[in-house]
């Protein structure tokens, strides 16, 4: 696989990623509920 084909496979799954946080806040919106993420080692619950 070249290096091209490489960067053009990264683009792609970073697009897809970014599309499913999208969905997955809109998500969150509307079932009122919390995202809950890691910070500086500690599990954190924030409101979308």
């Amino acid at each position: 696989m070249t290096q091209e084909a490489k960067n053009i496979r990264k683009t792609k799954i970073l697009k897809g990623l970014e599309k499913a946080y999208e969905k997955m806040i809109e998500f969150k919106k509307e079932k009122k509920s919390k995202i809950v993420v890691i910070r500086e080692d500690k599990i954190v619950k924030l409101n979308p």
